[in-house]
């Protein structure tokens, strides 16, 4: 299967995800919450570097639930600031 490109806007948002994820995260170590969310440690350090700016749904549900995070709260603070409208309004 081959994978259409990230859009920049995609990108952006997987950074913005990756920063608020490390900061929830604080003093917590990469592998102890990493542990708690039933992921790698080395998947956390991907998706906090923006390696995987597009996580499956149920590794976002996890991690969010594993520094308790509601998934509201991530879908508001993901939105870069030139968002979808102006990406739709491009298309």
């Amino acid at each position: 299967m081959v994978r259409t490109p990230l859009t920049p806007w995609e990108r952006q948002r997987g950074e913005l995800f990756g920063a608020l994820l490390r900061e929830a995260r604080g003093e917590r170590s990469m592998v102890e919450v990493a542990a708690a969310a039933g992921v790698s440690a080395e998947t956390l350090r991907k998706i906090e570097t923006g390696r995987a700016p597009t996580p499956a749904f149920f590794t976002v549900a996890a991690l969010a639930g594993a520094l308790d995070l509601s998934l509201d709260q991530l879908a508001v603070a993901c939105v870069p600031e030139n968002g979808w409208e102006d990406e739709a309004l491009s298309a």
